[in-house]
């Protein structure tokens, strides 16, 4: 019995693949190299070796390509952190395998990161805005799935609605991503157990000391010293 051969992808499908890449590399390397400010898009059709007409066919603006760019392997990351989050138990744990593979993810070029990340919050309108919401939305789906599962199982003892509380956790994830890239030199694996310990003190909450043990800062600066 002979072995079935996997079929070639059609000339015209191949050279419209191989397009896409070389627009993905010359954009990366265009926005890496120049910032997103200076790169300009007449610069990374040529470094493509396309037309700039062609370009618009695959992005807008510059907006546009830094999703082009990223969109492929944010599905892809989604997916994994889903999977990975599904194999914990408790919320805590699921959280931080959720967010460990984007840590990893904006590691690889932090300068593309910081771009994408500037971006990302207003972008609804452009030829790659749907893909993303649609990625970004089944993030967020996830994380509410895992509230309200938490719920149900009693790790979390709130009655509120359980998508306004992953909406808390998904602001925070946010955040913390920003915050982190903003470093030098972001590690990865310390971002994420800095994000762990802000979503444990979310899920702890901030309660008062009890009257007697509180000791206010003033009390403390006016006590006498010991003799």
């Amino acid at each position: 019995m002979k072995s079935k051969k996997s079929k070639k992808p059609a000339p015209r499908e191949q050279k419209k693949r191989e397009k896409r890449h070389r627009i993905r590399a010359a954009a990366r390397e265009s926005f890496s190299k120049h910032g997103y400010d200076a790169a300009t898009l007449r610069q990374i059709a040529k470094r493509a070796h396309v037309g700039l007409g062609t370009l618009f066919n695959y992005a807008q603006d510059k907006q546009d390509l830094i999703f082009f760019i990223f969109n492929e392997e944010l599905s892809a990351v989604t997916d994994e952190a889903l999977e990975a989050a599904h194999s914990q138990k408790r919320l805590l744990e699921q959280l931080a395998a959720l967010i460990q593979p984007h840590f990893e993810l904006y590691a690889k070029t932090p300068g593309l990161s910081r771009i994408l990340l500037n971006h990302m919050t207003f972008y609804s309108e452009g030829m790659h805005a749907t893909e993303f919401q649609q990625i970004r939305g089944r993030l967020f789906s996830g994380m509410e799935d895992l509230v309200r599962a938490a719920q149900q199982d009693g790790q979390i003892m709130s009655g509120e609605d359980a998508t306004l509380i992953a909406r808390h956790f998904f602001l925070v994830f946010a955040g913390a991503l920003r915050w982190w890239i903003a470093g030098q030199k972001p590690d990865p694996r310390q971002g994420a157990a800095e994000l762990k310990r802000l979503f444990e003190l979310q899920m702890n909450g901030l309660r008062a000391a009890p009257a007697e043990e509180t000791v206010s800062k003033a009390q403390i600066d006016n006590s006498a010293p010991l003799q």
